[in-house]
């Protein structure tokens, strides 16, 4: 079991909180490949612990937003800190979000396992004895006490939509729709696929950036209207759907195209050319064999 006590851990936590401490107008957290990585450490988690995979993709939606918010006022707090000649304790602000990090993650999980309909719940019992055999000692009032930070930085919303619910609910509206696609089939394929393109997000969304402006280096105004399509669960939910159906029934695969084309309003050449994009990346990553 390699969750937090991985030796890259520790790397990737440090140049977050490092990075951010730039006071940038967006912390690195929103613009850089670290996601993956997080994703991968939810993943980790949520199947160890037997949880739905919904609590993962949603266990990463409340990191992202609370991460983005908390090192944007540490940075903004860092920047007025500076000219009062007071940095060394905003860098000790950068420094206990470090070594929290860690602990953050998990109450993430915890979190979203809470608001799950369909998972079971982490406890407190549960929690202090799963971090402990990955090595962090923690007791529950520090667990209480990063899970009202993370509650107060959401401002007590907790209920994002993410990737997999678009996949799902896009599959019963297709199974209702269209009795004759083998929507069943579809499901667990659709999983995996959405797990592959989560864990090589920044790769396949920056192929297909290049695809769609045609340009090998895509200047940064290009980059930031692109933003909106790294955003669109829609896309990438009829996307996923796509795939699947490519590679477990290719005889269905216009039919399905047309038919989520329909139901969502996105073009049938928008659908295919983000298909294209992540087939070339999992036939890669195949012969490669990553």
């Amino acid at each position: 079991m390699e969750v937090f006590s991985h030796r890259g851990w520790g790397d990737v936590r440090c140049s977050t909180v490092v990075e951010a401490e730039g006071g940038g107008t967006h912390p690195p957290l929103c613009t850089t490949g670290h996601w993956a990585i997080y994703y991968k450490y939810v993943f980790l988690i949520t199947r160890e612990l037997g949880l739905d995979p919904q609590v993962g993709y949603h266990a990463v939606e409340l990191l992202q937003r609370f991460m983005v918010k908390h090192l944007m006022d540490l940075s903004t707090a860092h920047s007025a800190a500076t000219r009062s000649k007071g940095s060394k304790k905003s860098k000790n602000a950068f420094e206990k979000v470090q070594n929290k990090f860690p602990i953050i993650i998990f109450s993430c999980v915890q979190l979203a396992s809470k608001v799950s309909l369909f998972s079971n719940v982490i406890n407190n019992r549960m929690a202090v004895q799963f971090l402990h055999s990955v090595g962090h000692s923690v007791s529950t009032k520090i667990l209480f006490e990063t899970e009202m930070m993370i509650l107060k930085g959401l401002e007590y919303r907790l209920n994002f939509p993410n990737p997999l619910i678009y996949v799902e609910i896009l599959l019963e509206v297709l199974a209702h729709n269209k009795p004759s696609i083998p929507v069943e089939d579809l499901y667990d394929l659709c999983h995996h696929i959405l797990q592959f393109v989560s864990l090589q997000r920044t790769p396949i969304f920056d192929t297909l950036l290049k695809a769609t402006t045609q340009c090998v280096s895509p200047t940064t105004e290009q980059r930031e209207e692109f933003v909106a399509v790294t955003e669109d669960n829609m896309l990438l939910g009829v996307t996923v759907i796509t795939v699947a159906t490519f590679v477990q029934c290719v005889n269905k695969l216009k039919q399905v195209v047309g038919e989520l084309s329909l139901i969502t309003g996105i073009s049938k050449k928008s659908i295919s050319d983000f298909a294209h994009v992540i087939l070339m990346h999992i036939l890669g990553s195949t012969f490669s064999g990553t």
